[in-house]
């Protein structure tokens, strides 16, 4: 997964949405840090781990978080074979270096908490695979705007999760979804190719859309057939979640989803 901050001001040029990208998470983490975190989100792993079902849908978020992570760096790899220049091939590469090294993370928390990795990881492959298959990029544009808008979704919604964490899990999770570079990169590049060609802009967008529905409703299969994460979502384990809180999530999503279509200077 190649995770990214949504642009605050997304219809502004690439180097000032950085800017205000900045100003957001400052602004973002500033609300965080002024509301003290209570029920599990207050609690350690030690503690909030005694729950079995509490275990059970972390060992599951990590579990999607570490294959999604594999399948990044394997799919930036891939990627990188369609890059016009020597230069861009090796900004490729170093992120997809940087998503192994969060799959080696996860990995390790998976076995320090006593979990094996692959099989936790193993109840997600058949539908992050099928995703990548149903979403393969035909092109060079194609690969950067799923790394940006398609893995930044899912994203956003292990954000949303790792809000009801205990503190030792988010942690961990907040790191691993840390940009690996991607977002400035993508913007830079399908800018670029939308003013050489400003046809290019009406097939990205189609293209991005495409992308936006599969991962939806990948998140939403996902969290269906896994009965602990269900249960974090809307309710139990996770304090406060529910049913009509998934909808405003799904809906916080959405949006962050048109700033990130208005920073590549495409379309909703």
């Amino acid at each position: 997964m190649r995770f990214m901050e949504t642009p605050d001001t997304a219809a502004q040029p690439p180097e000032d949405n950085e800017e205000h990208e900045d100003n957001a998470d400052n602004a973002d983490n500033a609300d965080t840090d002024s509301a003290a975190p209570t029920g599990v989100a207050a609690q350690d792993w030690k503690t909030a781990s005694a729950d079995p079902q509490y275990r059970a849908a972390v060992v599951d978020l990590l579990g999607a978080l570490a294959y999604g992570e594999l399948a990044a760096f394997e799919r930036l790899a891939e990627d990188a074979k369609l890059a016009p220049t020597l230069g861009d091939k090796a900004e490729l590469a170093k992120m997809a270096s940087a998503e192994f090294h969060h799959f080696e993370r996860l990995r390790d928390r998976l076995a320090a908490v006593g979990e094996e990795p692959t099989a936790a990881m193993e109840p997600f492959v058949e539908a992050l695979d099928g995703f990548h298959r149903q979403t393969a990029p035909s092109d060079w544009l194609e690969g950067l705007v799923k790394a940006y808008v398609g893995d930044s979704i899912a994203s956003d919604f292990y954000r949303e999760v790792a809000a009801r964490l205990d503190g030792d899990t988010r942690s961990l999770v907040l790191g691993v979804l840390d940009d690996t570079g991607h977002a400035s990169f993508a913007v830079e590049k399908v800018r670029a190719a939308i003013d050489a060609d400003p046809r290019v802009g009406g097939r990205l967008a189609l293209w991005a859309r495409r992308l936006m529905g599969e991962a939806l409703s990948q998140s939403q299969r996902v969290v269906a057939d896994r009965d602990a994460l269900s249960t974090m979502l809307v309710g139990g384990v996770a304090d406060g979640f529910d049913l009509a809180e998934v909808g405003r999530m799904f809906s916080r999503i959405t949006e962050a989803h048109t700033k990130r279509m208005a920073a590549l200077g495409l379309a909703a």
